[in-house]
């Protein structure tokens, strides 16, 4: 009986990855990846600029040493705009998500795949 049922995991094991392997060389599996990469990419480039500006800026230049409003350098004014920036990427992020979420019930129904 032991021997059955190991049969029956390593056989659903290999369709497993049999569909791992057709989803993988889908067109809409591919789109999804294209997509992903094109948004995630930028937008992290940018993150990562902006985010080490602050600390590259205050280190070695004095430019955001100078006050902006009254005792409120232009230092704080950036480390300010980093939580707005933070928040505005989560926004669009989670906005983007839902073209990538319909993607994958596409993906899902295109395979078979039990849907959310």
């Amino acid at each position: 009986m032991g021997n059955t049922s190991s049969t029956a995991k390593a056989m659903s094991e290999k369709q497993t990855s049999v569909q791992y392997s057709s989803i993988i060389r889908s067109a809409t599996f591919q789109e999804l990846l294209r997509r992903k990469k094109a948004f995630i990419v930028p937008y992290s480039i940018f993150f990562f600029l902006f985010y080490f500006t602050l600390p590259i800026m205050t280190s070695y230049f004095q430019v955001l040493n100078k006050p902006a409003f009254g005792a409120i350098t232009w230092a704080w004014v950036f480390a300010f705009c980093q939580f707005i920036m933070t928040w505005g990427l989560c926004i669009i992020y989670s906005r983007k998500s839902r073209q990538f979420d319909e993607l994958v019930e596409k993906i899902k129904q295109e395979t078979g795949g039990k849907s959310a």
